[in-house]
């Protein structure tokens, strides 16, 4: 799954450790999602989007399998 989280960290001044805590996760978690080698839970992406401000598909998007 594609994703801004990044950016959208980036954009508000957080660095990963910050992330996850007020997310309530591992700074390897925030980490392997940047990377594309996690796809967060549903629940998680929620809760990613509500602390942005934003929609879900704003952050993720499917791979387009290429």
């Amino acid at each position: 799954m594609n994703n801004k989280l990044k950016v959208y960290r980036a954009l508000h001044d957080l660095t990963q450790e910050q992330l996850a805590v007020a997310l309530g996760v591992t700074r390897q978690t925030i980490i392997a999602i940047e990377k594309k080698k996690y796809d967060p839970s549903l629940d998680l992406a929620f809760k990613i989007a509500r602390y942005f401000n934003v929609t879900i598909e704003e952050i993720f998007s499917p791979d387009d399998g290429r």
